[in-house]
């Protein structure tokens, strides 16, 4: 377990008590209160969290999404409306490259809050909108392949694409 001593913790994103001891997030670190300072730690195992730290990469393992940030690997759970911290995934063939039927390079949004919306805020409406585009479109990016038959993959996912830029934009982002 890491372990580093700070004076002071920031305002924390998410803060729980697991058993006796709190634990606190702040853009991907975890702190621990030791005494009159703050430890960091590893982050637990099953916390659920409602953003990833700005910092993450996105691998795939099995065809599936996670994220990394610090030492740490995430998993999006739509029942949870969050990002669960999970074990390391079984990393054998991990990649940075999207697996065939996911988004080409080049082809992710880029989001911007024109509205100065906070990043639980950013997270929510996009969790909304993919759901809602998803819905729109049959096409589900979190799914190998999206989710639709390999012939229908680029057509289904400009059409998600297209789907998430009205939802985002009519909810104050600038979309490119």
């Amino acid at each position: 377990m890491r372990r580093v001593f700070a004076g002071a913790c920031a305002a924390a994103v998410v803060s729980l008590t697991l058993t006796a001891t709190a634990v606190r997030a702040d853009d991907g670190v975890w702190y621990a209160p030791r005494g009159p300072s703050f430890v960091v730690v590893a982050a637990p195992i099953g916390v659920f969290v409602p953003v990833l730290p700005p910092f993450y990469t996105t691998l795939w393992i099995g065809g599936l999404p996670y994220y990394y940030a610090n030492d740490t690997y995430y998993a999006w759970r739509d029942g949870e409306n969050g990002y669960e911290v999970v074990e390391p995934p079984n990393d054998q063939g991990a990649s940075p490259q999207t697996p065939p039927g996911a988004a080409p390079p080049g082809e992710d949004l880029y989001i911007y809050p024109q509205n100065g919306q906070p990043a639980d805020r950013q997270a929510s409406d996009k969790y909304e909108c993919h759901k809602w585009a998803s819905a729109q479109t049959g096409f589900d990016p979190t799914q190998s392949a999206g989710g639709v038959p390999p012939e229908q993959g680029q057509l289904k996912r400009a059409d998600y694409q297209r789907a998430m830029r009205a939802c985002l934009e009519g909810r104050g982002y600038s979309v490119r």
